[in-house]
C-alpha cells in the first residue's frame, strides 16, 4: 500500500507497473484504501490456451506406482 503522496511522486511509474503485471495497488486517502486495478485483467487475461493432458482421469487414480516408491 502507498500514500496518496507517494502515489503522486511516482504516478506513472505505478500505472506502468499495474498496466505490466496485471497487479492492483492500493493507495491510502484519509484512513481510507483505494485501489487502482487494471480494466482489461492484466497478464493472466493475455494467456493462451494449452491442450495438455488427453487420459481418462480415473486411469491416473489407478496407476501403480509400487516400483517407483521407495520407503526409507
Amino acid at each position: 500500500m502507498i500514500s496518496a503522496t507517494e502515489l503522486r511522486q511516482k504516478l506513472y511509474t505505478v500505472l506502468d507497473e499495474i498496466l505490466a503485471t496485471g497487479i492492483p495497488v492500493e493507495v491510502s486517502r484519509f484512513g481510507k484504501v483505494l485501489r487502482i486495478v487494471p480494466a482489461e485483467g492484466g497478464k493472466l487475461s493475455r494467456l493462451e490456451a494449452h491442450d495438455i493432458g488427453c487420459a481418462d482421469p480415473e486411469a491416473l487414480v489407478h496407476l501403480d506406482w509400487s516400483k517407483e516408491w521407495h520407503p526409507e
